[in-house]
């Protein structure tokens, strides 16, 4: 049986008029299915929605199109995309998804909450290792909101001309205000790094000092998000402008059984010992872990194979230690 989240997202897909999101769903409800031994009720749910998708034409086009795309200066400084993804296509701890779904619901009253002077969440830190979900969170966000995501070109934004920084980064707050959405920080700690550290540059702790202030004095409705693989050399004052600090980490083993799993829903497994899987998977973020179950797959489909087999995967999971030693 469908999970009550995959039901209740069918019916909102289908109110919303996506269907998009609607035949995604279905598909995880099939792959659910087939996941469960359920094999016959799995291809006619495939077969049923590849009938519905043959009817109802091509996939709509997505609201990407909708988008202000930047323009100007600003095409240097973002750019935009219109994600899909829902936390229900995400595998992560109970702690972050709850905080997720609390900021979401918050963004959804956003309206409630303002008429009774407060403010939701809208300034959001991430930080943990790289492939921990930070960058795919930020997508989950505008995805559930219906939001553009703006991705902030760092590469267009640090320039080594005095106070030419700032004036780009008062750019992008003054696009916050005008047009609604989940601008992303990435790799935040290039300007972001503390005051008075050895390396520093006189532009940087302009730059710095320029971000504490306007999103202190931000009001927009925008979501404003940071992520960063090394919060330990952040300076201390932005913690206490954010709303919300969340810490990501790799998965410990009943995460890394749920996202094997997920990933290879729908494909044949033989004889999987999911705990030495787990065992062989611990220490690689959620990131490599999905690329080997990617490759796995790949691999299957390129021999001809049936099925998908535990020394399969245990090899690929290897190969992903060894491009990074630290953890193998």
């Amino acid at each position: 049986m469908a999970s009550a989240e995959q039901l209740k997202a069918l019916f909102r897909s289908h109110l919303d008029g996506d269907k998009d999101h609607f035949f995604a769903v279905a598909m995880q409800v099939a792959a659910h299915e087939a996941k469960l031994g359920h094999g016959k009720l799995a291809r006619e749910l495939r077969a049923l929605i590849d009938e519905a998708k043959k009817k109802t034409g091509p996939l709509s086009v997505t609201k990407s199109t909708l988008i202000a795309q930047p323009r100007g200066e600003l095409s240097a400084l973002l750019s935009a995309s219109y994600p899909k993804l829902r936390l229900t296509d995400m595998v992560v701890n109970e702690t972050i998804s709850n905080r997720l779904r609390r900021i979401i619901q918050e963004q959804r009253q956003v309206q409630k909450i303002r008429t009774h002077g407060l403010t939701p969440r809208k300034k959001l830190l991430f930080v943990g290792p790289p492939g921990t979900g930070k960058t795919m969170s930020a997508s989950m966000l505008a995805g559930e909101l219906g939001l553009p995501l703006f991705v902030v070109r760092l590469e267009g934004l640090i320039t080594k001309f005095m106070g030419e920084t700032a004036a780009k980064l008062r750019l992008i707050f003054d696009a916050l205000v005008h047009t609604r959405g989940v601008y992303f920080f990435d790799e935040f700690d290039s300007i972001g790094s503390q005051r008075g550290q050895m390396n520093d540059v006189g532009e940087i702790r302009r730059v710095l000092n320029s971000f504490l202030q306007m999103i202190e004095q931000d009001d927009s409705d925008s979501l404003i998000l940071a992520a960063t693989n090394h919060p330990n050399i952040l300076d201390y004052a932005l913690f206490r402008r954010f709303d919300d600090v969340i810490e990501f980490d790799v998965p410990d083993k009943p995460l890394i059984i749920a996202l094997i799993k997920s990933k290879l829903a729908g494909f044949p497994t033989s004889r999987i010992v999911w705990k030495k899987i787990a065992e062989a998977a611990l220490g690689l973020s959620f990131a490599d872990i999905s690329r080997a179950c990617e490759d796995a797959i790949k691999d299957a489909l390129i021999n001809d194979k049936s099925k998908i087999y535990q020394k399969e995967i245990e090899r690929l999971l290897a190969e992903r230690k060894l491009c990074h030693p630290s953890q193998a």
